[in-house]
């Protein structure tokens, strides 16, 4: 069942597949041309037409409702492309370019990181920007360390538990003309202190220098992609409300802008510059932030503003986190801590998959897309995965207000623990819903708002450095609220809305003031093992990876991460494989998206469709948003893959 928006929409997707990727002709695989010079923009893939079958499920209806991002269309047939030093991987060809070439000119992963965001901010606007906030994971090469760097949004000190349950005490509406449109779902941005913190720390090119390829562009303009134009379409009633969002994204007529249209925003470029000249401070103090608070505040047309103020802006700090590092097959998985869920529940998803012969339940037919998953490995994983989730729905907020259980992540991936989790898994049949661990701890709840305004950027610089990092504005173009250029976040709806449950139990994910919401976000990098040393001593860098999708970024890299350690596809198969996971409910989401699966008669005629629908799982065949980026070390250098369901590539030194 895959889901059309518009007829707009898949032309647009279909225009831009021939525009992104020039030169692709015929079904066949054909090889990746080797770049005649560092950093060119290479086509990979060969688009293929998304075709309507049955109307969408009711989970799809709902993801349809807050979520005018889903992924439209594949690249069939991408090849993973071949680096010596240096590469990196965006969820946009020309934020691909710039951070290439600050890495082609010696600069490091931190270097190449601000310049990515920034371009991205300009031209991938829906998904994040300076408007949002992060989580990040670096390599340092000259030390051997893992820096783990939490740039998430937080909650203003005047929050309270009720923030965003209704207006006031004295009047118990909900916020309008939603939670998501009000001023009190935008929390106080992170993504540019996180950023001028890693480049203090492990930047080499002047920090000035790095905004300008996006300075230069929003000056000079840049034309609209056709993933933008499509997302511009889906929100355009939501993007009305806003003025400024209304004068940059609409034209003359309230329409949206198409694939194609110039745009400039000089706005953004005097917001940059400022930034470049003066530093972070130009951004949490003086102008910008007070044009922030405004909007925040902004009552125009009975919209409920948020309490957010300057000081909130002048406080923000980004928090050194222990990275989280497990093994797994023998070598080191890292991942970031809470109030990111996404490393625990990573790690918790791969310590119940080691206990299965993973290696066993490869697909068949491997070819550029990843092969065909069988039914026992897309079984297996998913149900470790509901089992993960239900502790990480129950449990996982931001550690600073509300403690883990026990003795921290250590009792939630204790192995003794963990194994006894994975003896609930049955080859038989599925769970269905699974029951969380039996802890002494305040309960969680699911969150109602998935990320999808999210990215991600994977990078390994020429020194040995690298980093991930997760970018995000929550769901597409965040609150639709735009400010000095730029679109502000709506991550405060990662919050429980309700801040105890039925039993009057308080909600672990509850609104605080200064508190962080709880996150999917789940940059990743995976070490060899040492050649020498104690259990568990980290060896030489093997991958660098992440992906946005809301609750789904889990399944995404788990996907992944399997498929290179267990099934020993490269990183282009491993990203283009077919996507599928679950969350802690009966429902499996298989891709439909992907060409190897057949949607016809809601999956009647698909043998991985009936062969869970036999086990008990209700799948449902909803196109996947991943946008999965992948750098993995092989004997020459580097091999990167980038998602085919967006308009990414990689690039770099290629050899």
């Amino acid at each position: 069942m895959r889901i059309l928006r518009s007829a707009r929409t898949v032309t647009a997707l279909l225009a831009g597949g021939a525009l992104v990727l020039a030169g692709c002709a015929g079904d066949g695989p054909r090889p990746i041309p080797a770049a005649t010079v560092p950093c060119d923009i290479i086509s990979n893939g060969t688009p293929v037409p998304p075709t309507p079958t049955a109307p969408p499920s009711p989970m799809a209806e709902r993801e349809l409702a807050i979520n005018p991002e889903l992924a439209i269309g594949y690249r069939k047939n991408m090849t993973a492309v071949h680096t010596k030093r240096y590469s990196v991987v965006t969820a946009n060809p020309l934020a691909t370019q710039a951070a290439c070439r600050v890495l082609r000119d010696g600069g490091t992963a931190a270097d190449a990181l601000v310049t990515a965001q920034a371009m991205l901010g300009l031209v991938e606007p829906q998904s994040s920007g300076i408007g949002g906030g992060g989580f990040l994971l670096y390599y340092d090469a000259a030390t051997a360390t893992v820096e783990a760097t939490d740039g998430r949004e937080v909650a203003p000190a005047a929050a309270t538990e009720d923030y965003l349950r209704w207006v006031s005490d004295a009047d118990r509406t909900e916020p309008r003309p939603d939670v998501r449109a009000s001023g009190r779902s935008i929390g106080v941005p992170g993504i540019v202190r996180l950023l001028a913190d890693v480049h203090a720390k492990h930047g080499a090119m002047p920090w000035r220098d790095l905004f300008a390829p996006a300075v230069k562009l929003a000056d000079d303009g840049f034309d609209v992609s056709p993933r933008l134009a499509a997302a511009i379409a889906d929100a355009a009633e939501q993007l009305r409300l806003d003025p400024d969002a209304a004068a940059y994204f609409l034209d003359e007529n309230g329409e949206p802008k198409p694939a194609g249209t110039r745009l400039t925003n000089p706005a953004y470029a005097k917001t940059l510059t400022a930034i470049a000249s003066d530093g972070p401070d130009a951004f949490y103090t003086g102008p910008i932030a007070e044009n922030i608070v405004a909007e925040v505040a902004d009552a125009t047309d009975g919209r409920t503003p948020g309490l957010m103020t300057t000081e909130d802006l002048a406080r923000y700090t980004a928090k050194q986190r222990e990275p989280l590092c497990t093994p797994y097959r023998g070598r080191q998985v890292c991942g970031m801590p809470p109030p990111s869920s996404g490393g625990l529940a990573v790690a918790a998803t791969l310590a119940m998959l080691e206990r299965f012969p993973m290696g066993d339940h490869r697909p068949t037919d491997i070819d550029r897309n990843g092969g065909r998953p069988t039914v026992a490995g897309v079984h297996l994983i998913t149900e470790a995965e509901r089992l993960a989730y239900a502790d990480r729905d129950r449990y996982v907020a931001d550690t600073d207000f509300v403690p883990l259980p026990g003795d921290g992540p250590r009792t939630l991936l204790d192995p003794g623990y963990l194994a006894a989790r994975a003896a609930m898994i049955s080859a038989d049949h599925t769970v269905g819903t699974a029951p969380p661990g039996e802890f002494d701890a305040p309960a969680g709840a699911p969150v109602p708002v998935p990320e999808h305004g999210t990215s991600h950027i994977s990078i390994v610089d020429a020194h040995g450095n690298a980093a991930a990092l997760t970018t995000s504005i929550e769901s597409s173009f965040g609150s639709f609220r735009m400010v000095d250029g730029f679109m502000l976040n709506n991550q405060l709806t990662d919050f429980a809305a309700e801040p105890v449950d039925e039993d009057g139990t308080p909600v672990a994910n509850r609104v605080q003031p200064g508190k962080r919401p709880r996150s999917t976000m789940a940059p990743t990098m995976v070490f060899d093992p040492a050649p020498a040393g104690p259990p568990g001593a980290r060896g030489q860098l093997f991958a660098v990876l992440g992906s946005p999708g809301g609750a789904a970024i889990i399944q995404f890299v788990v996907r992944t991460l399997v498929g290179v350690l267990d099934w020993g596809l490269d990183p282009q198969q491993a990203v283009s494989l077919v996507a599928f996971g679950a969350e802690n409910s009966p429902t499996t989401r298989i891709g439909g998206e992907h060409p190897g699966i057949d949607t016809a008669d809601d999956g009647a005629h698909d043998p991985l469709v009936q062969g869970l629908r036999a086990l008990g799982h209700h799948v449902d065949l909803a196109d996947q948003s991943s946008g999965l980026a992948v750098l993995v070390r092989d004997r020459d250098g580097w091999a990167g893959g980038a998602d085919p369901r967006r308009e990414g590539l990689v690039a770099g030194d290629t050899r």
